[in-house]
């Protein structure tokens, strides 16, 4: 979805919180741009409380210190997985609605506005960001790009939803939709969980996004952590039955959470 299709900015009704969370390891090149980059101003001015949350995994560099230096709720997580460090930040995140980031300075900051009206004005549970609609020349290389494609095909034939970038992070969400999933996954393919049962089972769309350059180190090994995914994608089909947590919660809707994807 294009975002000049977004309904004009409007202010909201104030003291509602926005909790972005940018999970971190080494990222001290990258993280202060990343949160220098956060439309603090006019957030403010759409009447919106801001919290940022770190969620480190142990990070050896001087990522923590920056981050508090920037303003930052530092949360230490030495359990392992990009997937776990998510639901630790889900946990500790006091907000109405949440956003979730990288600390590389690869997502559009400066566009969780326009997300987050799109999301309060088409009453959306979730947001997911298309990287490939607007990238940045060099911001990724042929061999990412080849695997994201075919993972989000895979994914568009297995569960019937259409999503052009499956593994992109940056998600806009209201904390009903949070409190209400199981989220399984520790990993990389926590990204495609999430989508899956937003598009499956609750008010989700792909916004355009941009993608630019990151800053410092590349963490994402293509080929091992690709093929990781592909296998969850294929094996997500037998844990979906326990996407959410209170199936009562959706008898009003209609919503078989029980059927099966193929």
């Amino acid at each position: 979805m294009e975002l000049f299709n977004l309904p004009q900015l409007v202010p909201t009704k104030p003291q509602q919180m926005i909790s972005i969370i940018i999970p971190t390891l080494n990222e001290q090149d990258g993280i202060e741009k990343t949160i220098r980059a956060l439309p603090k101003t006019r957030l403010s001015e759409l009447g919106y409380d801001l919290e940022i949350i770190i969620i480190d995994g142990n990070s050896t560099d001087l990522t923590r210190e920056i981050a508090r230096r920037m303003g930052a709720r530092v949360v230490l997580e030495k359990r392992k997985g990009y997937g776990r460090a998510f639901k630790t930040g889900f946990n500790e995140a006091k907000g109405d609605i949440l956003v979730t980031l990288d600390a590389d300075g690869t997502y559009p900051a400066e566009l969780i506005p326009e997300y987050i009206q799109g999301l309060k004005e088409k009453g959306l549970d979730f947001i997911t960001a298309n990287r490939f609609s607007n990238m940045q020349n060099g911001a990724m290389d042929a061999y990412h790009q080849f695997g994201n494609d075919m993972l989000s095909l895979f994914m568009r034939i297995i569960y019937s939803i259409h999503v052009r970038d499956s593994q992109s992070g940056m998600w806009i969400m209201t904390k009903n939709f949070i409190q209400r999933i199981n989220i399984q996954s520790n990993g990389f393919s926590m990204s495609e969980e999430i989508k899956i049962i937003a598009f499956k089972f609750f008010k989700a769309l792909e916004f355009d996004g941009r993608y630019y350059k990151r800053v410092g180190k590349v963490k994402l090994a293509t080929f091992s952590d690709g093929w990781r995914n592909l296998k969850y994608l294929i094996r997500y089909r037998s844990l979906i039955k326990n996407a959410i947590k209170s199936p009562s919660l959706f008898q009003d809707e209609s919503i078989d959470i029980t059927a099966d994807t193929l």
